[in-house]
């Protein structure tokens, strides 16, 4: 299979010109608009390997969500998490199946400042959507605590501003969207589809949310670079589950963690919500398999 370099060089080097994106995260920038100027090209590589018969199922939900979003109910979508074009699956099919981007407009991603700083392409790439920029955990657990003391001072500040920025941007009109795995599945690892703790966090902060399956890969990780990843055409289908009142589902996965004996109520939460993730995944895959099949 080709890699994505050698599939869209053309695409990518156009993105790294048009790209505006900070090569550093600070406090003063973890909101970061998206570069509409960007979108057309990430949308030319959907378009060349997403299969007829690519879409999002469950739309209903996604609309429903944001009824509640409209009415001054700060809403949380949570999605599944396979590669770097998972974004990109799901805001332009969310275009093509509103006819307009009146959703798409209120998304604001969280991203993990790596996005921003590992590579110019990939900050290109990110910087074509409006994001909220934190210090993901799982770069905080690599830190050494003497050696790396300034790199977790810089983490504390960015992520205190990172939340002020959340509970703002919440009550304005904003669908926030987020990874729970808070990072792509690599095959073979299973460490990657455990869900991170601070999603806890975000599900307690927010009045509904909806879970959303993503079946069909066309950027498929290999190690190194993200530009070493290989692309190939696949029928990709997004599915959104149905809308859940946070506190409730949060409430009753804590009673039964507490019924269980299970201390960490926090990754209990996290868990449960991999768990339908995981459900609602392997149900639409049976629904993606019949299309494939005609």
């Amino acid at each position: 299979m080709e890699t994505l370099t050698t599939a869209f060089g053309n695409l990518i080097k156009e993105a790294v010109v048009k790209s505006t994106a900070a090569s550093k995260v600070t406090e003063e920038n973890v909101f970061q608009e998206g570069n509409r100027e960007i979108v057309p090209l990430l949308d030319k590589m959907v378009e060349t390997l997403a299969l007829p018969g690519s879409g999002i199922s469950g739309m209903e939900n996604i609309r429903e969500l944001f009824r509640l979003l409209k009415e001054g109910r700060p809403c949380l979508l949570l999605l599944e998490h396979y590669s770097n074009l998972d974004y990109s699956l799901f805001h332009y099919f969310l275009r093509k199946e509103e006819g307009n981007s009146t959703i798409a407009d209120t998304l604001v991603a969280i991203a993990g400042k790596k996005m921003n700083e590992d590579s110019p392409v990939v900050a290109a790439f990110t910087s074509a959507y409006t994001r909220l920029v934190i210090y993901p955990s799982r770069s905080l657990q690599a830190l050494d605590p003497e050696k790396d003391k300034e790199e977790i001072r810089r983490s504390a500040v960015i992520n205190r501003s990172a939340t002020r920025t959340l509970i703002r941007i919440k009550e304005s009109g904003k669908l926030v969207l987020v990874f729970p795995s808070g990072t792509r599945y690599r095959p073979g690892d299973p460490s990657t589809k455990q869900g991170v703790r601070e999603i806890d966090s975000y599900i307690r902060l927010f009045e509904y949310m909806c879970p959303v399956a993503i079946n069909g890969e066309i950027l498929h990780f290999r190690p190194g670079d993200m530009m070493d990843d290989s692309v190939s055409e696949d029928l990709v289908r997004l599915t959104a589950g149905p809308v859940m009142n946070c506190s409730a589902f949060r409430e009753q996965v804590r009673a039964k963690a507490e019924e269980d004996g299970i201390e960490d109520k926090k990754q209990a939460v996290v868990d449960a919500v991999m768990k339908m993730l995981d459900e609602l995944h392997d149900k639409a895959e049976i629904e993606r398999q019949k299309l494939l099949d005609k």
